[in-house]
């Protein structure tokens, strides 16, 4: 299953300056607050975003089961991007304990989103 994608866009770019990032050529708090907005208006409830110093997530539970939606820029880029999910929960020896396929359904939506959006090109999906 793919659950990781690359696109490109100019919408995302980071509107504080460099030290007010996460780390210095970290960003994607403007795209993890879009996402969530846009899954959203789809139905899929996340959390509002929060940062790990790589960049960006928004937490998304199923049942059970919780993952991350994973935001941020590559390579310092501001204008390539990608969204990649993540299990969350670990079971007792740290081995993650949510499956992929459940989330299924936040995958497609983030797929819909991106490909209606204006001003995203060049989606390319795989796994990760």
């Amino acid at each position: 299953m793919d659950t990781l994608v690359n696109f490109k866009s100019e919408m995302f770019k980071p509107f504080l300056p460099d030290d007010s990032q996460v780390n210095p050529g970290v960003f994607g708090a403007e795209l993890a607050f879009w996402i969530s907005k846009k899954l959203a208006q789809k139905g899929i409830i996340t959390s509002y975003p929060e940062y790990e110093d790589w960049g960006w997530y928004v937490e998304y539970c199923l049942d059970d089961n919780e993952y991350r939606l994973c935001c941020g820029n590559v390579e310092s880029s501001q204008t390539e991007w990608q969204c990649f999910l993540e299990p969350y929960a670990k079971d007792f020896f740290g081995r993650n304990k949510a499956p992929i396929e459940l989330a299924r359904v936040l995958l497609n939506a983030v797929r819909e989103v991106l490909e209606e959006t204006d001003g995203i090109d060049d989606i390319k999906w795989s796994c990760r």
